[in-house]
């Protein structure tokens, strides 16, 4: 048996975390997430999926608000853990919790490392266009997304494919991945390969500014914008109407071979397009703020105005 100690927090990480205890060589001895958080407009306080997989199971969880200010090393310790697997767990972990366990520490990441190294991955390689990413296995060392790899399974990128369907992929093809990875590593049937350090590239961690259009770009990239960033923040742009600033998010669109200046609105038979710097996107559902989400048919209706408006 390998006794291992899982960190990780969203539901991509329960994917992972589900095959690993379902496998007979290993025995999860606990699961480290991120404490529950407020969720929702009424912020109800909700358990991360990580830790209602684990009470399911009987598994104990810790969830430390800081690493490196709480006791939670001395508590792992206790464990006698073989190995900790870390996955999207969301938070630094300091070098004397990774030096615990007798056989290292094993991350997956989901780009083609070197490769955008950083918080973003999944979003980062649609955002850029990319047509294929990455699976990766690795060593943690001291360095953010540095250490040696064990594993990658490559993965085509679909010319529709969003951050959601993705994510998806990358556990579809991951969880399977760490398992027979993990039991080589230990077996000493596969050894750790050093990055090409000079080949990385970084990603950053995304606000709700990235959400935000510009026209001025071309439609392709606006897509992979509205695909990266369907999850959260969304995209959105503003409508200057009068003196009045309206935020307009847009939850569902389409290229259109027309042709606009960028951000120009324009309405044809209550359907809105908007111009780019290449051909036209036209925009189907959308939700202007303080409201709910509408068609954009319906939106025209009491918006007329908005034709021939440069947008921003």
């Amino acid at each position: 048996m390998i006794k291992t100690v899982f960190f990780g927090t969203p539901e991509f990480a329960k994917e992972f975390l589900a095959t690993l205890h379902a496998d007979e060589v290993f025995s999860i001895k606990g699961v480290v997430c991120q404490p529950d958080k407020p969720v929702g407009r009424k912020k109800i306080l909700t358990a991360p999926e990580t830790k209602i997989f684990s009470q399911e199971n009987d598994i104990a969880v810790f969830q430390p608000d800081n690493l490196r200010t709480s006791n939670i090393a001395e508590e792992l310790k206790k464990l006698e853990a073989d190995l900790f697997v870390i996955i999207a767990y969301g938070k630094i972990i300091p070098q004397e919790v990774l030096d615990i366990p007798k056989l290292g520490t094993v991350n997956v990441h989901p780009s083609l490392l070197p490769k955008y190294r950083g918080p973003s991955p999944i979003q980062s390689t649609i955002l850029n266009e990319e047509s294929e990413t990455a699976v990766s296995i690795m060593l943690v060392d001291d360095k953010m997304d540095h250490g040696p790899i064990l594993s990658q399974q490559k993965m085509k990128i679909g010319n529709d494919e969003t951050s959601t369907s993705l994510r998806a992929k990358a556990a579809k093809t991951g969880a399977p991945l760490l398992i027979d990875t993990i039991k080589k590593y230990v077996a000493d049937k596969v050894k750790p390969q050093e990055q090409d350090h000079e080949q990385a590239t970084f990603c950053k961690m995304l606000t709700k500014a990235d959400g935000k259009i510009n026209w001025n770009q071309p439609a392709d990239a606006i897509y992979a914008q509205f695909r990266a960033l369907i999850e959260w923040p969304g995209v959105f742009t503003i409508w200057k109407r009068n003196e009045t600033k309206t935020t307009i998010k847009i939850h569902d669109l389409q290229i259109s071979d027309k042709s606009l200046a960028p951000g120009l609105a324009q309405i044809e038979e209550n359907r809105l397009f908007i111009g780019t710097k290449t051909k036209v996107i036209e925009v189907l559902e959308l939700q202007p703020q303080n409201s709910s989400k509408m068609s954009a048919t319906a939106f025209i209706q009491g918006h007329k105005d908005l034709n021939n408006t440069i947008l921003g």
